[in-house]
């Protein structure tokens, strides 16, 4: 019996014969054949070689003609694009198959089934002989066809693959990319169907897709066949699994979020999938359990080391056998390579009477301008025009043709691993997506703004806004003895800003997190029968809804919060300044005002260390503590170090270090440093006594400040009178600098001062500050102002 000529199992492939197989199967076979050892499961099957492909162009005398179809065209006419592509397509899926092409496929579909006791159901997809490659993705560009069962069945969808190789998209993917139509072959795969239908799917990233941070596993999950996922069809679940902590177990997942998943796509009659409603209790619950995520991440760190390089993963979990698969995996092609060392930082410029229209996760950290332009179809492609913004209810590779062209993408559905996310990362083009009802608010024809620049939430705003674009070169920043540290809030920029040069966070503020991420008062959400305001009631009855309690959504959320902005520095100290609201600010939160009082001068008051041992609120600040422990127990994020604010007494301290043992947080315990705020005369002239307590002092520049001059910092009228740059100011900070070094603990400062004037930064060095806190976007003047202040020092 002759040799097999067209076919190829799995076990039969590596990584090498790409040039046979295509970048999808040789990827399969590798996964199958190295991986196995390590647990990594992949579903068996077999390839139907590119010169399977070759020899039905040859049989059928198609080159010619493919040839001729495509001449002059230059993606740019997009009803040519249509005609010469739909022409080729209906060409190649009425030649007949080469015989032994027919045959050898037949045989091992059989041999397949024979395996598997009985015909199996498969999943029948192309593989390019471009594709996957390194430097560029041409992942969607052909047809896959899941759920064929049946011989006739399996040879007509390698017929529609081998035709997708000429579909609009990927004729004008290889335009634009330079590649030649007739040098590109396809191979196909045929392997056994992951029953994905009857359980879950999705789509995972060994790095953050947005950032490039490395230190994280994004997981994508959502019921049903994994298409939606990557089309952007549905909004799915999100787990964000830290590598370094991997071994902890579910204490390794910063992260999750649930996705609305309100239908699920399912292999309906006849082996066609079909659309299926989500029931309301499992919508309402993530589809993957933390186990399972977990063993996800360890497949996908893994698949990560085989490689060497950063991947972009498809899994599926078996509904019958309840088993995690790996499907596809590729490597990813935007962050691949070692972070750059250049930089471009967005930023809106403030400004009044900013209206938002809707809001989405954000891909990217860019800004994009343009009339907006709503489309239902691609085939009105040519709509569009350049420069606009794309809104849309989801896209597909159909639409890249005019995505290239966009200065935004805007879609109602998607997670940020979807179709639409992964496109615009590649092209470098902002994008929005799950912004749920983009196509109804956004005016068709209107002039919007797409900002990606605030973090994990994007904004559509309308009109043309005003922003900045600077370009930051890292590489020619010079070294400093004094730390340059960084002021962090926002998790959602934590991966982003990790990459500018610092030596950790000298202040991680919780409030942020707090007021945007936890919503409530905390006691509101301890005693939510104490809240008067029904609509308040209503609303942490919402938030809470999915918890056990209001103390443990309180601690989930802060936990997760500090934990993403841990995770992004780590190994290096993370400083989190425990909360540090006024009566007035707390009294804002949801519920707030029933357990706030009302005081003249809230930043004098009810604030810092004294509340937090106070009986008024002391058992909210265990809520604090709690997240705390588990952010650095349970999660393994021991860079995390505590400051508390406003301490006026020793004895103020003292109690709160007390009342932190009292729940599991104990000073010097796990290398557990606890830091006071230096903002308070009190602090300087009592130095050596709170030196005594903590391992160290941050300036808290603006408060000290106001304390020392006698200047309400929210004042407009006495507004001119404040400046730290005031000699009795300067006089406090070295006192205090010149304390701490005495009695051999660390000083720093936080204060917002060192961001806005150099000679500041200039005063503090030559003090001896042991390190600079800076606003991220101050980070390299900020370093060349104490690079600057040093070699003088030297001189």
């Amino acid at each position: 019996m002759a040799l097999p000529l067209f076919v190829r199992w799995f076990r039969e492939i590596r990584l090498g014969d790409i040039k046979l197989v295509g970048g999808k199967n040789a990827n399969l076979g590798e996964l199958y054949n190295e991986l196995a050892a390590v647990g990594v499961r992949v579903p068996d099957g077999f390839a139907v070689t590119a010169d399977g492909y070759t020899a039905l162009l040859d049989a059928a005398g198609l080159r010619e003609r493919i040839a001729g179809h495509l001449k002059n065209i230059d993606g740019q006419d997009v009803h040519a694009l249509a005609v010469a592509g739909s022409a080729i397509r209906a060409e190649i899926e009425a030649a007949p198959l080469p015989a032994q092409l027919e045959d050898e496929v037949r045989t091992a579909y059989r041999a397949l089934a024979g395996q598997h006791g009985g015909l199996p159901s498969v999943a029948v997809r192309s593989s390019g002989t471009a594709e996957d490659l390194p430097e560029a993705s041409f992942a969607g560009q052909q047809e896959t066809y899941l759920a064929v069962c049946g011989e006739e069945a399996v040879l007509r969808a390698c017929r529609r693959c081998f035709a997708s190789l000429f579909t609009d998209r990927a004729i004008v993917y290889r335009i634009n990319h330079g590649f030649d139509h007739l040098a590109v072959r396809l191979s196909i795969g045929i392997q056994r169907m992951v029953r994905s239908d009857l359980g879950a799917a999705g789509v995972m990233f060994t790095l953050d897709p947005d950032s490039g941070f490395r230190g994280i596993v994004l997981i994508n999950a959502a019921y049903g066949l994994g298409e939606p996922v990557v089309q952007g069809q549905v909004d799915p679940d999100e787990f964000w699994i830290f590598k370094p902590t991997l071994g902890l177990g579910s204490g390794a997942i910063l992260k999750r979020v649930l996705g609305r998943k309100d239908w699920k796509l399912v292999i309906g009659s006849g082996g066609v999938p079909e659309r299926a409603p989500v029931a309301d209790e499992a919508r309402g619950r993530l589809s993957l359990d933390d186990a399972e995520a977990i063993e996800l991440a360890r497949y996908g760190m893994a698949i990560e080391a085989h490689y060497g390089t950063p991947m972009d993963i498809e899994w599926a979990r078996d509904g019958e056998d309840q088993r995690l698969y790996i499907v596809q995996a590729r490597p990813e092609t935007v962050h691949r390579a070692t972070r750059s060392s250049r930089l471009d930082v967005f930023a809106l410029t403030p400004g009044h009477g900013v209206q938002c229209l809707v809001s989405g996760k954000a891909v990217g950290q860019a800004i994009g301008v343009g009339r907006a332009r709503r489309l239902d179809d691609p085939r009105d492609l040519e709509l569009f025009q350049p420069g606009e913004v794309l809104v849309a209810s989801q896209t597909d590779p159909d639409w890249e043709p005019i995505m290239k062209r966009a200065a935004a993408v805007v879609t109602d559905r998607g997670g940020r691993t979807c179709h639409a996310a992964i496109v615009s990362r590649e092209m470098g083009v902002p994008c929005i997506v799950g912004t749920e009802r983009g196509t109804e608010l956004i005016p068709d024809g209107g002039e919007v703004t797409v900002s990606c620049a605030e973090g994990e939430t994007g904004f559509v705003y309308r009109g043309s806004v005003p922003f900045e674009r600077r370009h930051l070169d890292l590489a020619t920043l010079p070294t400093t003895s004094t730390a340059v540290m960084l002021n962090v809030g926002n998790p959602d920029e934590a991966f982003r800003l990790s990459a500018l040069p610092n030596r950790g966070v000298g202040l991680a503020r919780i409030e942020f997190i707090i007021t945007n991420t936890v919503k409530a008062h905390p006691l509101a959400l301890l005693h939510p029968e104490r809240v008067r305001d029904p609509v308040a009631r209503a609303t942490i009855a919402e938030l809470t809804r999915r918890h056990a309690s209001g103390a443990e959504y309180f601690i989930d959320r802060l936990t997760e919060g500090v934990a993403v902005i841990a995770a992004a520095f780590y190994p290096k100290d993370v400083i989190v300044r425990l909360s540090d609201f006024k009566s007035n600010e707390y009294a804002g939160l949801v519920g707030g005002r029933d357990f706030e009082p009302v005081e003249e001068n809230p930043m004098l008051g009810f604030r810092g260390a004294f509340r937090y041992c106070h009986p008024r609120y002391r058992e909210a600040f265990a809520l604090e503590c709690r997240a705390m422990r588990r952010v650095r127990q349970d999660m393994g994020l021991t860079n995390v170090k505590l400051m508390i604010p406003f301490c006026r007494t020793p004895d103020e301290g003292r109690h709160v270090l007390e009342e932190m043992a009292r729940h599991g947080l104990r000073r010097g315990v796990g290398g557990l440093d606890v830091y006071v705020m230096c903002e308070i005369p009190s602090n300087v002239l009592l130095a050596r006594e709170f030196a005594e307590l903590f391992d160290g002092f941050s300036i808290g520049s603006n408060d000290l400040t106001q304390l020392v001059l006698g200047v309400d910092r929210d004042s407009e009228l006495v507004a001119p009178l404040f400046d730290e740059r005031n000699p009795a100011v300067l006089t406090m900070i070295a006192g205090i600098i010149h304390a701490a070094r005495n009695a051999g603990v660390k000083v720093g400062i936080c204060g917002q001062a060192p961001s806005d004037y150099p000679e500041f930064t200039r005063f503090l060095v030559e003090r001896g500050i042991g390190s600079i806190s800076l606003n991220p976007d101050a980070v390299a003047k900020g370093i060349e102002a104490v690079a600057d202040a040093e070699r003088r020092l030297q001189q």
